[in-house]
């Protein structure tokens, strides 16, 4: 994004009743601006590994969107966000909420452990919620290549399980 965009959306947010605005693009491109800041003159540009901030007080005495270009002192440098690596297999996810154990009691070993080879239909946990027990089973053929929670962790629905390739 251009700086001339950038200086079109501080008057527009200068000139309406939002205290906050927020733009996020798809190729990493971050900006937030606000109006919340009580000392009319402060202008912030965060030039650093953290998210460039851009706080607009509005009050008569606050300086002009062009003001604020000219007394920039050092460039604005927009750090793209790190690209996640996709990583293949498919997941399982948790259908519920609950407590999540590996096996069917503490002294018997865990259903599955990485590197296990498992089958659809196959038992890969247990979640209790409300003191019933669900046996979690997998929908796909494969083998662990992942198992994202440790025994007793309470887990949310559809918070990932186990990676299956």
């Amino acid at each position: 994004m251009d700086f001339e965009k950038i200086k079109d959306l501080m008057q527009s947010l200068n000139n309406s009743n939002l205290m906050d605005f927020e733009l996020k693009l798809n190729d990493g491109f971050y900006l937030r601006m606000n109006k919340y800041n009580s000392q009319p003159t402060t202008q912030n540009i965060i030039n650093s590994k953290e998210q460039p901030i851009i706080n607009t007080a509005n009050s008569s005495t606050t300086p002009t969107i062009n003001n604020i270009a000219e007394n920039i002192s050092e460039p604005i440098t927009i750090i793209p966000e790190a690209k996640q690596e996709v990583k293949e297999g498919n997941i399982i996810a948790s259908p519920i909420v609950g407590t999540f154990y590996s096996s069917s009691s503490p002294t018997k070993p865990a259903y599955v452990k990485v590197g296990d080879k498992v089958k659809k239909g196959d038992v890969l946990c247990i979640i209790e919620a409300m003191k019933v027990m669900n046996e979690i089973t997998s929908q796909y053929s494969g083998e662990i290549v992942e198992i994202f929670v440790n025994n007793e962790d309470m887990v949310e629905y559809n918070q990932p399980l186990f990676r299956i390739v």
